[in-house]
């Protein structure tokens, strides 16, 4: 058996060796050559599966060691006999982290009073529940968007976009990629929006129109991107506009990256019956790497700025990007896995 794997995946050398061939190359670089005789992809969200990529190719699984799969054209995969695996819900603790870093550090900055705000949740899947969790222990108002949510569960506790626009001082977006959501977040969409209202995006870039979003930054309160249009390159007047700015990062925790391989193995293991791989997680870190809890009770909104930053210094990681965004891959690569943290 041959596995193609990108060598980005942290925590991967050595576990498939002892079973297939393995092959490590860079997401980007990953081309029909190089998977024709593979049997499986081992991937993040940098390589792009398709016809173009797998037709002619013996591959019969894709296992993602990342929550997406808006890279896979899955209809294709599913009419060529592909298996399409993804680690869903592996980074959400870590996303969740920095949602809340982000917005504590920019009510700091810019003397945002957070006491009794509204957090409006576009999407409450894996990432948007813990984001709900962590808003109520921390004493926020939180509206839920999710139609397909509402629909399978019915209404209660929904609400519509357009009502969350309207009554949010903070708009979160945790919504996947797809043809609902490109773009969701248009000219309609800014208008609809309170004025002064904090926009968060650590979900997909596309789901934001650039253009749009140019339009309407007077209107809002602060910005805070962490995804972007045509990564890795990054229109710098996008840039410019955000209160953080960060490389696509927000799911970059130790515990996040330990999960997705662990699944992303687990999962191309069943499928081609490696049994000793059935329960594989990666070698238990240390002590200083476990998650941390955080008792907030009875603290001030700058006390738990202060806490929040110590635990995960976001601004550092906008600095660095600010500093150089043409290292956007790099940044990425060589990126200092932080621990999760959560609230007591």
């Amino acid at each position: 058996m041959k596995v193609v794997a990108d060598t980005n995946i942290p925590f991967l050398k050595g576990v498939l060796e002892p079973y297939a061939e393995v092959v490590y190359k860079e997401g980007r670089s990953i081309d029909r050559e190089t998977v024709a005789d593979a049997d499986a992809l081992l991937l993040r969200t940098r390589t792009k599966c398709n016809a173009q990529l797998l037709e002619g190719s013996r591959v019969k699984m894709i296992s993602n060691a990342t929550i997406g799969t808006d890279h896979v054209d899955l209809p294709w995969c599913e009419a060529h006999g592909i298996s399409v695996c993804n680690a869903e819900g592996c980074n959400a603790g870590a996303v969740a982290d920095y949602v809340f870093s982000a917005l504590y550090g920019i009510a700091a900055r810019r003397g945002i009073r957070l006491k009794g705000a509204t957090l409006g949740l576009v999407g409450v899947g894996h990432v948007g529940k813990l984001v709900q969790e962590m808003a109520l222990k921390l004493g926020f108002q939180v509206l839920c968007c999710d139609p397909p949510r509402a629909a399978a569960e019915g209404p209660e506790g929904f609400v519509s976009l357009d009502a969350l626009l309207e009554e949010a001082d903070i708009v979160s977006l945790h919504v996947p990629l797809d043809d609902s959501t490109r773009n969701m977040a248009s000219d309609e969409f800014f208008e609809k929006i309170r004025h002064g209202a904090v926009l968060i995006n650590a979900a997909r870039g596309e789901i934001i129109d650039d253009a749009a979003l140019l339009r309407a930054r007077p209107k809002l309160g602060a910005l805070v991107l962490d995804t972007w249009n045509s990564e890795p390159t990054v229109n710098p007047m996008i840039i410019d506009i955000c209160d953080i700015a960060t490389p696509h990062i927000a799911g970059y925790s130790y515990q996040g990256k330990r999960n997705g391989t662990a699944m992303a193995v687990q999962a191309l293991a069943k499928h081609f019956g490696i049994e000793e791989l059935f329960d594989f997680y990666p070698p238990a870190p240390g002590e200083a790497m476990q998650p941390v809890a955080l008792d907030v009770e009875g603290l001030s909104q700058g006390e738990i700025a202060a806490l929040l930053q110590y635990n995960y210094p976001i601004f550092t990681d906008d600095f660095l990007f600010r500093s150089d965004p043409g290292s956007f891959e790099r940044l990425r690569s060589e990126y200092n896995y932080r621990r999760e943290f959560y609230i007591r």
